[in-house]
C-alpha cells in the first residue's frame, strides 16, 4: 500500500512528466468531438511507436478524465528498475500485462478494470511500429475481444504524430520536435460485427486521423 509521501511524491511527479513532455513537444490536442470526453469509461486506443506514447495520450485528456484512466503496457519493461516500477504504479497507475501469460488473461484483467470505472490506454498494435514500410501495423485481435466482453464500451482512436522523432528507438535523450494528437470520434462494436470487420474499421479510424502525405 502506498504512503502519503510516496502519494505526494506520484503527484508530484506526475505534474513534472506532463509540464517536462508538454515542453519538450509542444504537443497540441485535437478532439473531433466534446462527446469525446463523456461521462463514460471509454478505450483510448493509438497508434505506437515509442515507449512516451501513452504520456502524450495522458496529457491531452483533461485532467477529469486523466485521473480515471490507465494506461496498459507490459510489464516485463516498466518492472525492469525501481524507478520504472513506482512511475508505472504510482504515477500513471499503469495496468500491467505479463506478456507471457495467456491473452485471456490480460482480457479479463482490462475488463475487471473497465467494469470499476476505469478507462484505457492501448495501442492494437502490439509493439511498437519502428519501421517506414507501414504508418499502421495491422491490428492484434485483443480490441476485438474486449469489445465482444465489453459491449457497452466506446473506443476512440487517438493519432499521435512525430513522437517516434522525439524519442528514437535506441536513444537516451529526447531531441525536442512539435508534437501533436488527434483524437477521433468514439465508436462502438456493431451487432454480429465480425473480427476482421471491426478490426478494419477501427483500424481504417485511427489511420484517417494521421497526417497526409505531402504531395
Amino acid at each position: 500500500m502506498s504512503t502519503p509521501n510516496a502519494r505526494l511524491l506520484a503527484r508530484f511527479l506526475d505534474t513534472l512528466l506532463c509540464f517536462f513532455t508538454s515542453f519538450l513537444t509542444g504537443v497540441t490536442s485535437k478532439s473531433a468531438s466534446d462527446l469525446t470526453f463523456g461521462p463514460k469509461n471509454k478505450i483510448y486506443y493509438a497508434n505506437h511507436s515509442s515507449h512516451g506514447d501513452f504520456i502524450l495520450v495522458w496529457i491531452s485528456l483533461p485532467k477529469k478524465w486523466r485521473m480515471l484512466t490507465q494506461p496498459v503496457a507490459g510489464s516485463d519493461y516498466w518492472l525492469s528498475s525501481k524507478l520504472k516500477t513506482f512511475i508505472a504504479e504510482q504515477v500513471f497507475q499503469v495496468l500491467l500485462i505479463d506478456r507471457q501469460h495467456a491473452p485471456k488473461q490480460a482480457i479479463a484483467d482490462m475488463s475487471a478494470a473497465l467494469e470499476q470505472g476505469r478507462s484505457l490506454i492501448l495501442f492494437p498494435e502490439g509493439t511498437r511500429n519502428t519501421t517506414d514500410d507501414q504508418i499502421l501495423l495491422p491490428f492484434k485481435s485483443g480490441l476485438y475481444h474486449l469489445a465482444q466482453t465489453n459491449e457497452h464500451i466506446e473506443f476512440v482512436p487517438v493519432w499521435i504524430n512525430n513522437i517516434n522523432r522525439v524519442l528514437p528507438k535506441g536513444k537516451i535523450l529526447p531531441i525536442p520536435l512539435l508534437c501533436d494528437v488527434r483524437i477521433g470520434s468514439a465508436l462502438t462494436k456493431l451487432p454480429d460485427e465480425s473480427k476482421q470487420a471491426f478490426l478494419e474499421r477501427t483500424r481504417q479510424a485511427l489511420l484517417d486521423l494521421s497526417p497526409k502525405e505531402p504531395k
